[in-house]
């Protein structure tokens, strides 16, 4: 299985995403420009959306916080994650299913 928004490490998954914060609720839109869209029900401002996104995707595949690192795009709607402890078939169920 082989999605563009996701690639297996050792040990992990690197996911790219992109966030629309300022939403009513954080839900996984779908995938747009490979990458998964996700809107965060938090405002970019001091950091506030990246916590939000880290806390919502490891309660989301059922990690420890600390296993969720934000590598790049810390001030960029795009960014990059690196997830311990899951598979890329873990990750895939967060996408919505392609008609």
């Amino acid at each position: 299985m082989s999605h563009a928004w996701c690639s297996a490490l050792p040990g992990g998954v690197r996911l790219a995403v992109q966030i629309q914060p300022n939403a009513r609720k954080t839900e996984v839109v779908g995938v747009l420009d490979a990458a998964l869209k996700i809107k965060l029900a938090a405002q970019p401002i001091e950091g506030k959306a990246n916590e939000a996104l880290v806390k919502w995707l490891a309660g989301a595949l059922g990690v420890p916080r600390s296993a969720v690192t934000l590598t790049h795009g810390q001030t960029n709607k795009k960014k990059l994650l690196e997830v311990a402890g899951v598979t890329l078939e873990d990750v895939a169920r967060l996408a919505p299913p392609v008609a």
